[in-house]
């Protein structure tokens, strides 16, 4: 059997997103997950998603894994971080993904400074996930390369500041549903301007799709492509002129301010 490469602590939706994203890429191999969750349902999906991995008996033997992941909710840590505390191995690397939860805080309740901080999301699973991470003082170069090499893996991933996680929280941890949201709202229209349902949810989803890839692929301002598609007097400056009537660019900046201060505000309910 192979070496317990990485110990999920917690077992839900984005822990099986991970898990999953790692084993598709070839960062690891199934037998090499290990993963603890007191949930019976949330463990069942995990060794159904991702055939091969290990369900470990407690909490103190993923953080015997040579990378211990905390994938539990923020309200959770404390308890979480009571039970681990002082029992992490001195060779294991702590990541933790729990939205709003400081480096200060995960170092001063688990007694090692060997922490890197991560805020991915779920298209993790798909191999498109946005991610950044921050590392404690006493994570090592190998511990970010490592943290970043399987990041890579399953998207893109930034080395950020601390100060800076909080608004990748807002924007891309929460992203994906402002996301969902559009796809729905631009479905929704072309069903009632006479579309079939499924044609027009394929339609809308493929556009947000091939947009956003080629945000990322011209390198172009969204501004710039926007108005490569826009023609006076044509359909689009119609469409547009609509959304910016209804305030719609000021309530998703509005949205990304809202979800970063409720980080900020997690993280603050653990000092």
């Amino acid at each position: 059997m192979s070496q317990l490469g990485i110990g999920f602590l917690g077992g839900g939706q984005m822990a099986r997103a991970l898990a999953s994203g790692f084993v598709k890429a070839g960062r690891l191999e199934a037998d090499q997950i290990g993963f603890y969750d007191p949930s019976e349902e949330a463990a069942q999906l995990f060794l159904e998603q991702v055939a091969g991995s290990r369900l470990l008996a407690n909490e103190q033997q993923a953080c015997q894994a040579e990378l211990c992941l905390l994938a539990v909710k923020p309200q959770v840590i404390p308890q979480v971080v009571a039970k681990l505390a002082g029992q992490i191995a001195a060779d294991t690397l702590v990541v933790s993904i729990a939205a709003g939860i400081s480096l200060d805080y995960l170092q001063d309740q688990l007694g090692t400074t060997r922490v890197i901080r991560v805020m991915p999301n779920t298209p993790c699973l798909i191999g498109e996930a946005a991610s950044a991470y921050a590392a404690g003082p006493g994570a090592t170069a190998a511990d970010s390369e490592r943290v970043e090499h399987l990041l890579t893996a399953v998207g893109l991933a930034f080395a950020l500041e601390e100060h800076h996680i909080d608004a990748v929280t807002g924007l891309s941890g929460s992203g994906p549903a402002y996301a969902y949201l559009l796809i729905e709202a631009m479905t929704e229209g072309g069903v009632a301007m006479g579309l079939p349902a499924e044609v027009a949810a394929k339609l809308a989803a493929q556009t947000v799709l091939g947009a956003a890839r080629l945000v990322l692929e011209s390198g172009q301002h969204p501004s710039a492509l926007t108005d490569q598609v826009t023609s006076p007097g044509g359909t689009t400056i119609a469409g547009l002129g609509v959304l910016r009537e209804r305030g719609v660019r000021a309530a998703v900046m509005e949205a990304v301010r809202a979800a970063t201060e409720r980080s900020i505000e997690l993280g603050k309910k653990e000092d």
